[in-house]
């Protein structure tokens, strides 16, 4: 379950074909002479080629250049490549202009053109090897010790990551009021006893099993795992609190003792200030055409209901109530006309807020704002979500999670956004809403359904059919 070979692959090949860029780059604006004024210009490329080097390996510790960290999507790569190319070749061109290096703005588009379609390439290339190991059956075999949220998640996170090259193959859990346990390979479940686990997990050519148990470990539990790895599973536990989802944790060894240490995540002085700066810069000069493209919607929503804007109450930053602008559109939208219904689905509704933005309420990136009737009824980890301003696009937007959808579902991936905030990531989430929204309007037009329970979540593959509420209807 080891990422970091592929990183470290896809790293070195990224190097590799920035040199290729650099050297076709050449080619194609030169040909193949050989002259010495060739020579000389090839050597010039040399300081280049290291720096591009440079600056790509310094992007990658901050950033999830491999494509793969984070769970595939297509949007985000392409969004983390189009960051970083940009950045490296702003680099290179401040670089020459300093250093007064001729530069061909012809061999850089190639160069641009070349390092790009390489990166993309190489990255859907082993998405594609993986798959095909995946289908083969060339994987990690894994089952779940546990049944509820926790176990939940590992099997959708594992889906994601693609890169692991594990698969859940079942789930095993201790039933209530028994000393047996249930099976549970797709659809289908048993009642096992102690001693016809080993033969269950040997039949499904298991060989790991992770321990991810809401309740803590009865003796009979933990006489099983210890005869799971004398007979040679590997094991792997997640720490019982989930509540420890919202800090970063760091496992140490003390003379062969475990601690496991928790570390709240803070946010540095110079993030807020750049990020400030970025909100304030970018929402001006995106408030003045977005206005002028709200202007003739506002004015047919004006005369349909007499107030083309509305204010609804939301919880800030530390739970601070403020009052959020957007378009006066009917909610739930099933219920409104199929124009206010196009609107919400391509989320024009949402764009008054820059205005929440330019007055320090809201920021273009981070958790969505949610009502305090909602937000009083937070769990203590979900509470966590507030320490950062709310903003018109997060994490949870750009993988498909609305208004409509739960307040759990989404705290799973604010929660990893305030874990860790960077610069670059706020720029990288803008990128995916903008891809996230353009593919909305290219595809046909689908009346969205709002969930009849939507804080259940949702079964995966089959795997969950019980599974329970935990957070109560949105407003």
């Amino acid at each position: 379950m080891n990422t970091r070979k592929l990183e470290r692959w896809i790293l070195l090949a990224d190097l590799l074909w920035i040199a290729c860029a650099f050297f076709g780059a050449d080619f194609l604006r030169f040909g193949l002479t050989w002259e010495s004024d060739e020579r000389a210009a090839i050597r010039a490329l040399l300081p280049f080629i290291f720096t591009a080097c440079g600056a790509w390996i310094a992007l990658s510790l901050f950033m999830p250049m491999d494509g793969f960290r984070g769970g595939w999507r297509l949007s985000a790569v392409l969004s983390h490549l189009l960051l970083g190319t940009g950045l490296t070749l702003a680099l290179l061109t401040a670089i020459g202009y300093f250093t007064r290096s001729y530069v061909s703005r012809l061999a850089l588009t190639y160069f641009t053109v070349l390092l790009g379609t390489g990166f993309i390439g190489m990255r859907c290339g082993a998405r594609m090897m993986l798959r095909r190991k995946h289908r083969g059956g060339d994987v990690w075999r894994v089952v779940v010790l546990g049944s509820g949220r926790v176990a939940q998640e590992i099997v959708a996170k594992m889906e994601q990551h693609p890169e692991m090259l594990c698969k859940v193959v079942g789930l095993l859990f201790p039933s209530q009021n028994t000393e047996e346990f249930t099976g549970t390979p797709l659809q289908e479940s048993s009642q096992l006893s102690t001693f016809a686990i080993f033969d269950l997990l040997q039949g499904w050519r298991v060989n790991e099993v992770i321990v991810a148990l809401p309740q803590p470990l009865t003796p009979e539990i933990r006489t099983v795992i210890g005869r799971l790895r004398d007979t040679g599973f590997e094991i792997s536990v997640v720490p019982e609190p989930y509540e420890l989802y919202a800090s970063k944790p760091n496992l140490i060894s003390l003379d062969g003792l475990p601690l496991l240490q928790l570390r709240e995540p803070g946010l540095r002085p110079r993030y807020l200030v750049l990020k400030r700066l970025l909100d304030v810069v970018a929402s001006a000069l995106l408030l003045i055409p977005c206005s002028v493209a709200l202007l003739p919607i506002s004015v047919i929503l004006l005369l349909k209901k007499q107030s083309a804007l509305r204010w609804e109450t939301r919880s800030g930053q530390y739970g601070v109530p403020f009052q959020m602008l957007r378009l006066n559109v009917q909610r739930p939208v099933p219920q409104a006309s199929k124009f206010e219904r196009l609107l919400e689905h391509v989320s024009v509704t949402e764009l008054p807020q820059l205005w929440n933005v330019l007055r320090g309420q809201m920021s273009l990136v981070g958790p969505r704002p949610e009502s305090p009737r909602r937000s009083s009824r937070y769990s203590e980890w979900q509470q966590r979500r507030l320490r950062v301003k709310p903003g018109m696009t997060g994490l949870a937007q750009v993988h498909g999670l609305r208004e409509h959808s739960s307040s759990e579902e989404k705290s799973r991936f604010d929660l990893q956004y305030v874990m860790g905030p960077y610069l670059l990531w706020d720029i990288s989430l803008l990128l995916q809403t903008l891809s996230t929204l353009l593919l909305r309007v290219l595809s046909r037009a689908q009346r969205e359904k709002p969930d009849t329970n939507p804080d259940v979540i949702q079964p995966i593959n089959g795997l969950f059919p019980h599974a329970h509420r935990t957070q109560p209807s949105p407003d």
